[in-house]
């Protein structure tokens, strides 16, 4: 497009003062259901770009990569600011489909009022249930938008019906699709059967608690006294509106516009969030005021080997200015434990370049007040999730809770060049993504990104290689096994050198049993007569110990073991710690060459929700990856439970066989469990630990 036809957004336009005068408001909904086609719709209406798929310099609206240009979706969140009615509006627009949860959680957190945007064509899946009652519990306003109204196979009423049998009878339609646009339902020349319903639904709501008593005594109600009751309701979160809507031709986005502005909250009208010191001592809650101190949270983070970090932050309270000096904290582990694979630090650094974001770009900002969204240049060390704060007095958020990624996926550097650069861009990958986990396994050897999907993890490693030139393979997932003994057994450890000067002279004998349960080890001494001196038993131990870490038949680490020390010699210049060490080795490998060893695998404790019509088929499937059901119950929001103990070898790729089993219906947890025996068959195809 010629600049000259080129609408610019401009610092003016976006710099907003009075946070009352800001919309947050995230999108949400499926793959596919027009997310980022309506906001770039809006974007549109409201003068910001000039036409649909053009932002500033003609890019996309979202933050597209090679990788989400191939999957022909979005896969990261993105924030487009427009203004309307004297009114700024942060629309935050998040992936739809489920591997990219992590950026639909940050979107959340940035936002105060959700879209939840539902395709004409379509109806509502389970995952968008769900996030539904997410949104319930915190209280957080919502409204319906039915996108591609234009659609060949659009049907309106089928998908409102289908809406409000997903979310519930407070959900209900404001303006319905007529022959020549679209028809309010409070005005006074709509002859609908869904106004009477729509009309009872803002009055029991409203707070003149004779407004009822009138209406159903047939007395005329102002419809400006509906229009403002029905805004208050949608504000407190306990009245839903339903907006159909087409972004081809920008039917409807004026009318959703003006309810962002008119009904949705501003920053001020929602739940201050709560404070803690980096101690972990409570400091109250966060008022949203400019003049308050600086407590902000960075939503997203993006790399460049070139640029650096980009953080996209929202600003709960006080104001952000360039080149100022912040704190950072990060304190995933304070809160969630030391399973986040995310350390907490404290550094105080200082604020580069400050701007306005507004899709790929941002638009410069002399500053960036509470309630509202800003874009931070050249910060090093903060990572999503990260609080920045005043250096004077140093504040934590609360990290949003994340699921725990659930696919495994080992990768190994392609070359000596590509291992020397791997180590710091696996740490930026982490810094931006919470949802992605980078785990050195320390049984196996292998370095494995845990995911939240196929999908998740190949956009991950596209950008090892995209962003920071850093190539990956993929390696076969191996599992953590071990060994153990089948039954009691004797072992002589013999370790006698002599070879001038001082020599090694040790040996010892033991008895070996497995331990039940087949985990633990023990150490028992019954040594008589000083046979091995009392220093060097703790000597037999250690050698004993470090020979279990080796294994014995495949290299596997020995667990379930209780050795007693019954016997031994020693001599007295020849003797020494290394050399017990060495013969209690010894004497365990020779115990094993004369005893059948059992070869274990690790079992998860899994939990599996799913709707109930789908208990039969995940039930079955989990028997089928050789797992013990323990039984079914229910959720609080009434999904069936499944409670199992299946091989962790079974669940390398659930992640994805569940999903696509279920439609994205089913979630699931794993935890470890214990170590069981192989069965014959499996151990035979063991191969030796590498």
């Amino acid at each position: 497009m010629p600049d000259n036809q080129r609408r610019r957004v401009t610092q003016h336009d976006l710099e907003a003062t009075d946070p009352k005068q800001i919309r947050n408001v995230v999108l949400v909904g499926p793959s596919g259901s027009g997310k980022t086609s309506l906001v770039e719709a809006l974007l549109v209406e409201s003068g910001a770009v000039q036409r649909a798929g053009t932002v500033l310099e003609g890019t996309t609206l979202c933050d597209f990569e090679d990788a989400e240009l191939s999957h022909h979706r979005s896969i990261s969140l993105a924030v487009a600011p427009l203004v309307h009615a004297g009114t700024k509006v942060n629309l935050i627009d998040t992936p739809g489909y489920a591997d990219f949860v992590g950026e639909l959680r940050a979107g959340l957190r940035a936002a105060d009022s959700a879209l939840f945007v539902v395709a004409a064509n379509e109806g509502v899946d389970e995952a968008t249930r769900q996030l539904w009652r997410e949104c319930g519990t915190v209280g957080m306003p919502r409204a319906v938008v039915v996108s591609k109204l234009d659609h060949a196979r659009a049907d309106f009423d089928l998908v409102l019906d289908a809406v409000r049998a997903a979310f519930g009878d407070r959900v209900l339609p404001v303006l319905l699709p007529g022959p020549s646009g679209l028809v309010p339902l409070l005005a006074g020349d709509s002859e609908d059967d869904r106004r009477g319903a729509l009309i009872e639904g803002v009055i029991e709501e409203s707070a003149d608690e004779g407004l009822m008593d009138r209406y159903l005594s047939g007395d005329p109600i102002d419809e400006r006294l509906l229009v403002e009751d029905l805004e208050q309701a949608v504000s407190r979160a306990t009245l839903f509106p339903v907006v159909p809507t087409s972004a081809t031709t920008r039917l409807g986005c004026g009318e959703l516009l003006d309810l962002i502005v008119r009904a949705l909250p501003s920053p001020p009208e929602r739940v201050p969030p709560e404070a803690y010191s980096p101690a972990g001592v409570p400091a109250g809650t966060v008022p949203c005021d400019p003049a308050g101190a600086l407590v902000a949270e960075v939503v997203k983070t993006t790399s460049d080997p070139y640029v650096g970090r980009l953080s996209i932050v929202r600003v709960f309270s006080g104001t952000l200015h360039s080149d100022t000096p912040v704190h950072v904290s990060g304190h995933f582990s304070s809160f969630f434990g030391d399973g986040t694979g995310h350390a907490d630090h404290d550094e105080d650094e200082r604020i580069g370049t400050l701007a306005h974001p507004f899709g790929p770009h941002q638009v410069p900002a002399s500053r960036v007040v509470a309630g509202d969204i800003a874009a931070l240049g050249r910060m090093t060390t903060a990572e999503t999730g990260d609080t920045l704060s005043g250096v004077e007095s140093p504040r934590v958020l609360r990290p949003w809770t994340m699921p725990e990624p659930l696919l495994p996926v080992a990768i190994e550097a392609a070359s000596k060049s590509d291992e020397d650069k791997l180590s710091s861009a696996l740490a930026r990958l982490a810094a931006e993504d919470p949802s992605l986990r980078i785990v050195q396994d320390p049984d196996t050897g292998q370095l494995v990104l845990w995911g939240m999907g196929q999908s998740h993890a190949e956009v991950a490693i596209g950008r090892l290689h995209g962003r920071y030139g850093v190539v990956v393979e993929q390696r076969e997932l191996r599992v953590a096994l071990r060994e153990t003994f089948a039954g009691p057994t004797k072992g002589h450890g013999r370790h006698v050198k002599q070879s001038g000067g001082h020599g090694q002279y040790a040996i010892c004998d033991i008895e070996v049993e497995p331990l039940p349960g087949g985990s633990g080890f023990e150490f028992v001494d019954k040594v008589v007569g000083g046979a091995v001196p009392r220093q060097f038993i703790p000597s037999v131990e250690k050698g004993i110990r470090a020979q279990m870490e080796r294994g014995v038949r495949n290299g596997y680490p020995l667990v379930g073991l209780r050795v007693t020390l019954t016997d031994g010699k020693a001599h007295s210049v020849d003797s020494s710690d290394m050399a017990f060490q060495s013969a209690g080795a010894l004497a365990l490998r020779e115990a094993a060459a004369d005893s059948a060893i059992t070869m274990l695998e690790p079992y998860d404790e899994v939990a599996v929700v799913v709707p109930a019509d789908l208990v039969g088929h995940v039930m079955n499937d989990l028997s089928a990856r050789r797992g013990r059901l323990h039984g079914t119950d229910l959720s609080e929001d009434q999904q069936a439970v499944i409670r199992a103990e299946v091989p962790a070898s079974e669940l390398a790729r659930y992640a994805i066989d569940l999903r696509a089993a279920t439609h994205g219906a089913g979630t699931f947890t794993r935890s470890f469990a214990h170590y069981e025996p192989m069965t014959e068959d499996l151990a035979r195809r063991v191969a030796p630990r590498r």
